[in-house]
């Protein structure tokens, strides 16, 4: 089997860049170890950048998130309790998207299928072979048996723990990495929301961010324990909790549920670059994390892919190497510059364990100069909304 680009893994990334390239007439097949049902079983977040919402415009594939996705003016950050609203729209005159990345997802391959393009599920990929000598073949395992697929170029969207990143070897790639000695402990609940927007609250026991998902369905979140277990928190716990976190105000609006799904995910930021290695391209998890604090991770991984497309749609124009070459420079500038901005809310947000009482005055300090000045307002809403592509 031949194809000009295979595209490892269907997530929103995979997905994204298959359609990117079918609209440049680039034939592509995306192989996806998982089941389809899996992919979109996984919990994740769901706050669009103003970008990546035109760039699903463009492909035709925004209809569903138009008519349902939630269009936020701003966020709150609530200090002690204390609330303050940053405006985007008429600080910057943007907005954001509120739309579950399941439903973004289901959005992608409901639009693939309908085109009749290839994806191949439950395709284990075994080998990325052949991307420095310009041949790729792509090894993968299905019912059983080993097929190859091969291809102009290989674009790795299989996140974290795909083969792709570990094709390379370890002396090519430059590793950045910070881990946080904290995690966020997450419970999705069929209750409205508490507020119109999100909410980020710092306060004296930890961190907490009130989100949602729709108007029926709401994503809350607090700071814990990198040792703790998600067993140990009842609901009741995490409501109380979450209460205590909050102001009177917004505590005694909290409408309360059970829960459809509870977790805790460890925060970190990791970049691994460059993002290029012979035919093979890197793109969003594969490539990065970042915390969630600045709901950047779906977005890097829309921009990484549409800059990837773009230069994929000039080499089989020209068959000249300037964009493949510029690739990695182009997407790692947005990366790092979204990695500095999640790691800045992160920090402000966050109580750090055996943090000095001098680091808590400057993080205090930090906050008062937000709530006080409209620049370093302007800078937040400039970087939540999206840098430019």
């Amino acid at each position: 089997m031949r194809t000009q680009v295979a595209i490892v893994g269907s997530g929103p990334a995979g997905l994204l860049l298959g359609h990117l390239l079918h609209r440049a007439g680039i034939a592509n097949i995306i192989l996806e170890r998982h089941t389809a049902e899996h992919v979109l079983g996984r919990i994740r977040a769901g706050v669009l950048e103003q970008g990546t919402v035109e760039v699903l415009d463009r492909i035709g594939v925004s209809a569903r998130l138009h008519d349902e996705g939630l269009v936020h003016d701003g966020v709150e950050i609530s200090v002690q309790g204390e609330r303050h609203r940053i405006d985007f729209r008429s600080l910057i005159g943007k907005t954001i998207t509120v739309y579950g990345q399941t439903e973004l997802t289901r959005d992608l391959m409901d639009a693939r299928a309908a085109l009749g393009l290839p994806a191949v599920y439950e395709a284990e990929v075994v080998s990325v072979r052949g991307h420095d000598s310009g041949r790729p073949v792509v090894e993968y395992r299905r019912d059983g048996k080993l097929h190859e697929l091969e291809c102009d170029f290989v674009a790795g969207c299989d996140g974290y723990h795909g083969v792709s990143r570990r094709t390379v070897p370890a002396a090519r790639l430059k590793v950045y990495e910070r881990a946080y000695p904290f995690g966020w402990l997450g419970l999705l609940a069929d209750v409205p929301p508490v507020a119109d927007e999100l909410i980020y609250a710092n306060s004296e026991r930890g961190f907490a961010l009130c989100s949602m998902r729709s108007r029926t369905r709401s994503r809350y979140y607090i700071q814990c324990a990198l040792d703790e277990r998600v067993e140990a928190w009842s609901d009741d716990r995490f409501w109380d909790e979450l209460r205590r976190r909050l102001g009177e105000d917004v505590a005694g609006r909290i409408v309360t549920g059970a829960s459809l799904e509870k977790s805790i995910a460890p925060l970190r930021s990791f970049v691994a670059e460059p993002l290029r290695h012979g035919r093979l391209f890197l793109a969003g998890d594969a490539a990065h994390i970042v915390p969630p604090t600045g709901a950047k991770g779906l977005n890097l991984a829309a921009s990484d892919v549409y800059y990837l497309a773009e230069a994929l749609e000039a080499w089989y124009r020209t068959r000249a190497e300037s964009e493949l070459d510029r690739y990695s420079e182009r997407a790692l500038r947005r990366v790092w510059g979204a990695v500095r901005f999640s790691w800045w809310m992160t920090a402000q947000l966050h109580r750090f364990p055996d943090e000095p009482e001098f680091a808590s005055r400057i993080q205090r300090a930090e906050l008062d100069y937000l709530f006080r000045s409209r620049a370093a307002q302007e800078a937040l809403a400039e970087n939540y909304v999206g840098l430019p592509y």
